[in-house]
């Protein structure tokens, strides 16, 4: 009976650390299967540069997971792990071509205070949108955070049909769908702060013009103020291991560099995995935190899926590839202006405003490398100190508007043929920081030792990133709330019995929460938790 278990989870990353541990804790013997060395997915820190210099390799910043239900619910467990939270008064920033800027403080009177000075009025615009997203606050985190085909998103969908009433629902159906543009050039007369907020759609892998990004870049936007930009003191990691411990503690078994290669199916009902020739029995569940062409066309055998199914997973689409640099620094940067400010800010976007991110987003979605493309620059040691020796510093850079395939430079500089090679992830870098030099005049001389992860990389250390989509699937319309991850497969539910697909290829999507493992865990206890 060694290797049976009520579930069997493949795959580590949040969504099945947060499932698995929520049915441990309700006494379910519980099974992780990792093909990776490491438990957490895209949550790994490493010292990849320098000694001493801890690096948060993929994922970084913790706004979601801090803000979310299953971090209610396990705070106290994951905490006496020795896992805490550590956070900064500037979430986000932007910095533009011209040396101009724009803050976003976790103070709704500052904020208010630094948009008046962008353009008057702007201040009480923002007063207007937080009072107004607050007030139906519960409806945008209750479509993110439900299962909307089930007996609670009717309930959920109902109850706010009745107060809003018919025009109100209409409008807010409007909200749903508006671009970010819409929502920006609507709101605010400062192009400064569009370009402030504009970058935070690609984090949901949008882009400005799309669908459904007005709406998910005014989530972003009033969370940012709310929550501010929280990190694990010691690295990212530490939330995964907090996970793992708590796990073991409850008796969980966890096999890392164990790839899964087949589920078990008897009598239409999925009974457990195969990993390197061993079998996993499941008595009640197996949970797989994987995209859906691996779920339905790789991990099952055919005669298992109905064929409308496996259509649709072939048709499944991926968005735009990602790239990392991590840069270890001999001293902490030098920034042209507003030093005090921008030395304690997590993230900042330097672009050159709304219409800048849509051209790059525009290019890479064609195949091309972004000419000027829209640098995240993250600071954990601007949170956390901890992360490498003192007076040293460390910059988490990421690039968010890259083709998969790029077929072209159009700068016309760069020379690729549809592959990111070695060479092409370096020059592509070297873009990258000669923007940054140009604001951060020690930049250069300060460099100790620089790492570059490019879409190619990603796509190989983890086969649900396929192309280097950061995202695991396109956010686009036809591919999200309802229709995530595949049209006419409701909740986390599958073809098969008892087999569950959760992640973030599924509702509510990408994004370091948990949600859909809590999802999960939920239906298969039946009940709704307590707080601890």
């Amino acid at each position: 009976m060694g290797n049976t278990f009520d579930a069997v989870f493949v795959g580590s990353g949040i969504n099945s650390l947060a499932g698995a541990a929520l049915l441990a804790k309700r006494g379910w013997s519980v099974c992780v299967v990792e093909r990776n060395s490491w438990f957490g997915g895209n949550i790994c820190s490493a010292e990849i540069t320098e000694p001493g210099f801890v690096h948060d390799l993929y994922s970084a910043w913790h706004p979601l997971f801090t803000g979310s239900e299953t971090y209610r619910i396990m705070k106290s467990d994951l905490e006496s792990t020795g896992l805490e939270y550590l956070n900064t008064a500037y979430p986000t920033a932007a910095l533009f071509s011209d040396g101009s800027n724009c803050f976003l403080s976790t103070s709704q009177e500052a904020n208010q205070k630094e948009f008046e000075s962008k353009s008057a009025g702007d201040g009480g615009a923002w007063a207007d949108e937080v009072s107004s997203f607050l007030g139906k606050a519960e409806l945008a985190f209750g479509l993110l955070g439900t299962e909307i085909w089930s007996a609670a998103g009717a309930r959920l969908l109902l109850k706010w049909l009745r107060r809003l009433r018919v025009h109100g629902s209409l409008e807010f159906s409007g909200e749903l769908l508006s671009t970010s543009r819409d929502w920006l050039t609507n709101t605010f007369r400062s192009p400064k702060i569009h370009g402030l907020f504009a970058p935070w759609v690609l984090h949901t892998g949008l882009g400005p013009d799309a669908a459904t990004s007005g709406f998910m870049n005014k989530v972003i936007a009033v969370a940012l103020q709310l929550g501010g930009m929280p990190v694990p003191k010691g690295g990212g990691a530490r939330l995964a291991d907090a996970f793992v411990h708590f796990l073991r503690d409850q008796g969980a078994t966890l096999n890392a560099n164990t790839h899964v290669d087949t589920i078990e199916i008897r009598g239409s009902r999925a009974v457990g995995v195969r990993a390197k020739g061993e079998f996993f029995e499941a008595r009640r569940a197996v949970i797989c935190n994987v995209t859906p062409q691996q779920l339905y066309l790789k991990l099952l055998d055919g005669s298992a899926v109905p064929s409308g199914v496996l259509s649709k997973a072939k048709r499944f689409r991926y968005g735009r590839a990602d790239m990392q640099i991590h840069l270890a620094l001999s001293e902490p940067p030098r920034w042209q202006a507003n030093q005090e400010r921008f030395s304690r800010t997590a993230i900042v976007h330097v672009c050159d405003g709304l219409n800048s991110v849509s051209r790059a987003v525009n290019e890479a979605e064609r195949g091309l490398l972004p000419a000027d493309p829209t640098v995240v620059l993250g600071q954990p040691t601007a949170v956390d100190p901890s992360r490498c020796p003192k007076g040293k510093w460390i910059f988490w850079i990421q690039l968010q508007e890259l083709p998969s395939s790029p077929e072209g430079d159009a700068a016309g500089r760069l020379n690729s043929e549809g592959v990111w090679t070695e060479s092409l992830k370096e020059h592509f870098a070297d873009r990258v920081v000669k923007k940054l030099e140009a604001h951060i005049p020690n930049l250069a001389s300060a460099i100790m030792k620089r790492i570059v992860i490019s879409p190619a990389d990603l796509a190989q250390t983890n086969i649900n990133l396929v192309g280097g989509d950061p995202y695991a699937g396109s956010c686009n319309p036809s591919q999200f709330f309802l229709w995530r991850p595949l049209p006419g497969i409701p909740n986390h539910r599958t073809p098969v019995k008892n087999l569950f697909h959760i992640g973030a290829s599924t509702h509510p999507g990408p994004g370091l929460h948990g949600a859909s493992g809590l999802m999960v865990a939920k239906e298969l206890l039946g009940r709704s938790f307590p707080a601890s």
